[in-house]
């Protein structure tokens, strides 16, 4: 099918969001549509098979170009694990992944979960609250500081930080071009500072001394690589759980009845997670480029063409999911949220558990959240999120 006869998504609107309903009428009538970025997949079956799929190529490591952004932002995205494919892929992943072992991880819950009974206690006590500033942005720092071992009054610093290079990954990027890298630079710093650190034995039970570590064991591994991956862990783990936490509480608002499920069986909070990010996601699609010409599903695509596997419309696809409903009770097909094949999320696993913990928290100190104001939003594509929550605690 030539692909002018494909339904059309103008993702650069800032008023456009990858849930809205004209997103919804394009994949009933095709499994993608076109878009100024590319072509937007919209059903589930074709979205696995394309994230695994040989001829594609992982995407993001263009979104800067697209964007016409230039500097130290797009110098660390382009060398990073994200853009990288073959063997210093596979290398650069056989670093990272023992690392963030489920031993570790499970090691760490503690921790958050007594950051997050701490913060919740605090929301609880002041009743009416901004709650990006007063739980998903510290809560998000902190557990960070607890991965890296670092001081966990550093929080602020590393957590604004990381959450001005997430609005590198929006449709805005261009406009937060000279804070995006002054963040990136300062991030950076911060690696060789650490990987500095885990050398000289001052830290021997941190991510970084694992990873140091590892790459020791590994042999081969540029330093310039290392410090990469350490600044791409930290921003995607911050801005990850800030967004989504944010998010979550969204969707209890307008679902009362499902936080008195979490309030009633605190067991569901990894499954709400699941849901969350099928909902509402804070990465709203993952991006492959095409690298020879194919045809797929009766749709030609030429080597260079971009495809963005929408998290919800896949997510939320009818021909595989009979019941659309946010459910935290429910089990569902696998979402894409964490992207898929080769290139599926290193940090994920970590992501899930320190989001899981905040929540459990919450459920146990909150009765339920209400609006106290108006809240916004970044606009509702690339990397969104949250920007003013303002929210009644009323305690529990």
């Amino acid at each position: 099918m030539a692909s002018d006869r494909l339904p059309f998504l103008d993702l650069t609107d800032p008023g456009f969001s990858t849930r809205g309903a004209e997103v919804l009428a394009a994949r009933a009538r095709h499994w993608c549509a076109r878009t100024p970025y590319g072509l937007a997949v919209l059903r589930h079956r074709q979205a696995g098979q394309l994230l695994r799929d040989r001829r594609l190529r992982q995407g993001s490591y263009a979104w800067p170009g697209t964007q016409g952004l230039e500097g130290s932002f797009t110098d660390f995205w382009t060398a990073s694990v994200i853009a990288q494919e073959g063997a210093p892929h596979k290398r650069l992943r056989a670093l990272a992944v023992p690392v963030l072992s489920a031993g570790f991880i499970d090691g760490l819950r503690p921790e958050f979960d007594a950051i997050a009974a701490e913060l919740a206690m605090d929301i609880v006590a002041q009743e009416t609250v901004e709650f990006m500033e007063a739980f998903a942005t510290p809560y998000s720092g902190r557990v960070i500081c607890a991965l890296l071992a670092e001081d966990q009054d550093d929080w602020p610093v590393l957590a604004r930080d990381a959450s001005t290079l997430g609005q590198a990954m929006g449709v805005e990027a261009k406009s937060h071009e000279a804070a995006v890298n002054a963040a990136c630079e300062r991030l950076m710093d911060r690696a060789v500072r650490l990987t500095s650190r885990a050398r000289d034995g001052r830290d021997k039970r941190g991510y970084v001394a694992r990873l140091v570590a590892r790459a020791g064991e590994l042999g081969g591994v540029d330093e310039a690589e290392l410090l990469n991956l350490i600044v791409i862990s930290i921003f995607g783990g911050v801005d990850t759980t800030r967004a989504q936490l944010g998010f979550l509480v969204r969707l209890f608002i307008r679902h009362p009845g499902q936080w008195d499920a979490l309030r009633a069986d605190p067991d569901l909070a990894s499954n709400a997670v699941e849901e969350a990010i099928r909902h509402n996601p804070t990465t709203t699609w993952s991006t492959r480029e095409a690298v020879e010409d194919f045809a797929f599903g009766g749709v030609d695509i030429e080597a260079g063409q971009t495809l963005h596997i929408l998290v919800h419309a896949t997510a939320t696809d009818p021909r595989v999911v009979t019941d659309t409903s946010f459910d935290i009770t429910s089990r569902r097909k696998t979402h894409f949220g964490f992207g898929g094949g080769a290139h599926n999320c290193l940090g994920q696993a970590v992501a899930r558990a320190d989001i899981a913990s905040a929540l459990r928290a919450l459920a146990g100190q909150v009765e339920r959240f209400e609006w106290d104001g108006t809240p916004e939003y970044l606009p509702d594509s690339g990397n969104t999120s949250p920007r003013f929550l303002p929210v009644r605690v009323v305690a529990g």
